[in-house]
């Protein structure tokens, strides 16, 4: 379970709170209209933003003050972070080991997560080698290896035509949600969240709105919604 406990976010001039609870193992698209504070929710659960009040409670455990490498979470971002001088197993390798210093097992843990998004052989491939949806899953693939309970993804799918968005958030379902982790999903597109999520939380105002299941949201939407949705 993922806690934010009266949790105030500042960018700027710009202000997010957020007082609402995400269940262990779902899948929820946080939606709503530029600018309301999506992606600096996840900055902020992150790490990477320290909050001017409040906590995040993860499982138990009060992460707020820790660094983003000691919490129990991964992200992937809309360039997906992979480094162009390295091969594509070795970006994988990065999510168990940053020194990649990575023992036999190890590498073997790491041609099975290529080969588990489709990319089976690729591995001395450098990113430049590799199409937008290739590099989209070998990120996909550092995260299963880094095996986090917790996985952020910040559109990172949105330069994806249709067909191959739709295939990248049919793995996310199959491999990330299947394994019981809780994936808290920026997107813009309702279709998207239709597709996988389970629950959606509207933001909007600078205000995080507790999750509400899915098709619930979407039968009967709040005016905000309604407004963003046009």
């Amino acid at each position: 379970m993922l806690r934010c406990e009266s949790l105030v976010l500042q960018q700027g001039a710009f202000s997010l709170r957020a007082d609402v609870v995400f269940a262990r193992g779902k899948v929820v698209a946080l939606i709503g209209p530029s600018g309301a504070g999506k992606s600096t929710l996840l900055v902020g659960l992150g790490g990477f933003l320290v909050p001017v009040t409040g906590r995040v409670i993860i499982d138990d455990v009060d992460v707020t003050d820790a660094a983003p490498g000691q919490r129990p979470i991964s992200m992937l971002f809309q360039d997906n972070n992979l480094f162009p001088h390295l091969s594509a197993a070795q970006n994988v390798g990065l999510g168990l080991r940053p020194d990649l210093r990575l023992r036999e097992e190890e590498k073997s843990q790491v041609a099975a997560a290529l080969a588990e998004v489709g990319l089976a052989g690729m591995g001395l491939r450098k990113p430049a080698a590799l199409s937008g949806g290739q590099q989209s899953r070998v990120a996909l693939a550092r995260v299963l290896v880094a095996n986090r309970p917790v996985v952020l993804l910040d559109e990172p799918f949105s330069a994806l035509g249709p067909a191959l968005k739709d295939e990248m958030l049919d793995l996310v379902k199959s491999k990330l949600a299947a394994a019981g982790k809780t994936v808290m999903m920026v997107t813009h597109d309702p279709a998207d969240a239709q597709r996988i999520a389970d629950m959606v939380a509207l933001v909007d105002a600078g205000e995080v709105h507790a999750p509400v299941a899915t098709d619930a949201l979407f039968d009967d939407p709040p005016a905000a919604l309604r407004a963003y949705l046009g």
